[in-house]
């Protein structure tokens, strides 16, 4: 399928982070950024734009905060028309601490945001907004969220927010198509001056079909990772998307080298991807964060004692 108004948006160094603590080497991401330069992708989002103040960097790796020099060491000699992102969770940023977009190594900001935290996602938004970036608003969780507070969160979007694109968040990997037609007519239905986007989990293996279905939607921000690196059951592969997409722009065969390259030695080091107690969580609508628990226990493959539980729970 092909649009030219279509954008691919990686997100493997963000939420590929929150599996090994945003642990990456230098190395590692200037070469994925050289890779998916060569592969045509025309976002790479670097991490979380996260306070220092508010989380050790003893414990997390430099992605969570995305400081500004170790951006400019990515791009140091290489030529690449690719820009990058990152993403500002609502109350995690020191806002004082952001330089205007003429002075930055990154073009977009990504503001995370869930229905009951809207005020504060439109205002990080329009402030970024003002100060030159591109911005994108991703209300998150929506799956658990969608009676009238998230229509009121809709029209708060559409009357006062400045983001170039509303993303539809599927944070538990929970939707199916019908859900992704239903959602999406009620985001255009409500928000009349956005472009939109799509982001998906793969709890039930979905996460490449519903990203689909949001393209048949008209939807042109479209996330995914490569070998689908993300949080719990991770996201739409970005080889996977790029395979689809016909737009000669895109060369999958980059994107291969990476994951040859780079990813497989990291799978016999972390767990990402689709298993089955991330395929429960994500059928019984629930955050992921159980499923990643019991896979650190003895009891990470007794999956109906799992599957139990959380329907008890």
């Amino acid at each position: 399928m092909y649009y030219e108004t279509i954008k691919v948006l990686d997100c493997t160094i963000r939420d590929g982070g929150l599996v090994n603590k945003h642990d990456f080497s230098l190395e590692f991401v200037r070469r994925l950024y050289t890779l998916l330069t060569a592969a045509g992708v025309d976002y790479m989002e670097m991490g979380y734009k996260n306070s220092p103040e508010l989380f050790d960097p003893k414990e997390y790796g430099p992605w969570k905060f995305c400081d500004d020099d170790l951006l400019w060491k990515v791009k140091d000699g290489i030529d690449s028309k690719m820009k990058m992102a990152v993403m500002a969770d609502v109350g995690r940023v020191n806002m004082d601490a952001v330089k205007p977009a003429s002075e930055s190594p990154y073009q977009m900001f990504r503001v995370a945001s869930y229905v009951k935290n809207i005020d504060k996602g439109i205002s990080m938004v329009n402030a970024f907004h003002d100060m030159g970036y591109e911005t994108t608003l991703n209300i998150m969780a929506v799956s658990r969220d969608r009676g009238p507070e998230l229509d009121e969160a809709l029209h708060q979007v559409n009357e006062e927010c400045k983001a170039d694109v509303l993303y539809l968040v599927d944070s538990f990997g929970a939707f199916y198509q019908e859900d992704i037609d239903k959602e999406l007519a009620r985001y255009k239905g409500i928000v009349k001056n956005k472009k939109f986007g799509f982001h998906g989990h793969n709890n039930q293996q979905l996460a490449f079909s519903n990203t689909i279905q949001a393209i048949i939607n008209h939807v042109d921000y479209l996330d995914g990772s490569v070998s689908g690196m993300g949080r719990g059951a991770g996201n739409c592969t970005t080889e996977l998307l790029l395979g689809f997409l016909k737009n000669p722009k895109y060369d999958l065969r980059p994107v291969l080298d990476a994951i040859q390259e780079l990813f497989l030695p990291l799978q016999s080091k972390y767990e990402w991807g689709y298993i089955i107690p991330q395929m429960i969580t994500g059928m019984l609508n629930r955050h992921p964060q159980d499923a990643i628990a019991v896979r650190k226990t003895e009891e990470k493959d007794m999956y109906r004692k799992f599957y139990e539980h959380m329907i008890n729970d």
